[in-house]
């Protein structure tokens, strides 16, 4: 059966909205096809911008508010969006939400974006909080991504996605693992910031610096980096022990680029390592699917590449632009499929819950089963 969804992500680096369309042909427990149709990001307007990077630090009564005024704010985005493709009639929506906290060893985690206010809007049954099941069953919650890289990409063994954070995926010796590595985007587009610059493009500004010895060991020395998956990390963590820290480091702003970059290509060899010793995995070539908005960072791809150069022939692949950007909208759609199916999207092997998930709470829409029955 082909299913038809969108999915929406709000990723940490606080660009906007990712809008993806999607189908996906569902064969039991398996996909045999499935398309991007089309795809978009909204950009946040500036106020929004602030008020989710305050909010970590806000009352609880404007905690609720955001909440459902991003719904509303969401809810009307997709209706913009669905105006430009009239063909194309979604099931569902699947919205990840906007992270605020994220803290699975206290067995919480919230994501903002009211459900009910974008089911309301749209007419079309949303599906939210796709980590909180996961959470309540000892796991981490995150990554989420492996069940999207079990079934619409496969055929690569490695999946590095470089958002806000980055996170790696591994299918070693027939089971997949995965945690998140640790900041990326926030950290360097933070720095870019600093010049009236919403990124570094193509790390050209960092690709001019010079390492600064001291940052990378500060930022290498970091106890997440020594923990034993499964492990995920929050915002406020990466905004804490990596932005902050980077932000104030004394030195020109290339050379902090450089090292950082140079951090996150060495903290993913590092947790490649990792895996590669615990697996006692030693395949013929590394072929690694290179996703989010880092993947278009030619300085940081590069460096990634020559860290991991040591640990076997590496293949990097980068698939289509729209693939790159909006994997994780597509990887939501999926997860929301998934849900409105009863077929589990989050795995216990990569998040350490206490069996796999079906994750996502529901708000029909106008062709809910509810609806029918009463008409």
């Amino acid at each position: 059966m082909i299913h038809y969804a969108i999915g929406l992500m709000s990723g940490s680096s606080l660009d906007g909205l990712d809008i993806a369309a999607c189908a996906f042909d569902l064969n039991q427990l398996s996909i045999s096809d499935w398309q991007l149709i089309a795809a978009d990001t909204i950009p946040f307007p500036p106020e929004w911008q602030h008020t989710l990077q305050a909010l970590p630090n806000a009352s609880a009564r404007n905690l609720a508010k955001a909440h459902a005024d991003l719904g509303h704010w969401i809810g009307h985005a997709v209706n913009d969006f669905r105006a430009h493709y009239p063909d194309f009639h979604p099931e569902i929506i699947a919205s990840h939400g906007h992270t605020i906290f994220h803290f699975p060893n206290e067995q919480f985690t919230t994501q903002i974006g009211d459900g009910a206010a974008i089911a309301a809007i749209t007419g079309i049954t949303t599906v939210t909080d796709f980590r909180s099941a996961d959470i309540a069953l000892q796991g981490q919650g995150a990554p989420v991504a492996p069940i999207a890289d079990q079934l619409l990409f496969n055929q690569y063994n490695l999946l590095l996605n470089i958002g806000g954070i980055a996170n790696l995926t591994c299918h070693a010796n027939h089971k997949y693992l995965a945690f998140d590595i640790g900041g990326a985007n926030q950290i360097l587009n933070a720095l870019a910031n600093t010049i009236g610059l919403p990124y570094d493009d193509q790390g050209n500004i960092a690709a001019s610096g010079q390492i600064i010895p001291e940052l990378l060991e500060q930022l290498n020395q970091l106890d997440y980096f020594h923990q034993a998956p499964p492990k995920s990390l929050g915002n406020d963590w990466v905004q804490y022990h990596q932005v902050l820290t980077c932000l104030n480091w004394p030195a020109p702003l290339p050379d902090k680029l450089h090292t950082v970059c140079l951090h996150i290509a060495q903290q993913t060899a590092s947790a490649l390592e990792f895996v590669i010793r615990q697996e006692k995995w030693h395949p013929d070539n590394f072929q690694m699917l290179v996703t989010g908005g880092g993947a278009f960072n030619t300085f940081l791809v590069k460096a990634i590449r020559k860290a991991c150069s040591h640990l076997g022939q590496l293949d990097i692949i980068l698939p289509e632009p729209g693939i790159i950007a909006f994997k994780e909208a597509i990887l939501m759609a999926l997860m929301g499929v998934l849900r409105m199916e009863g077929i589990p999207n989050c795995l216990a092997t990569v998040t350490g819950a206490a069996r796999n998930t079906v994750n996502g709470a529901v708000y029909y829409g106008l062709s809910s089963p509810q609806n029918n029955l009463l008409e």
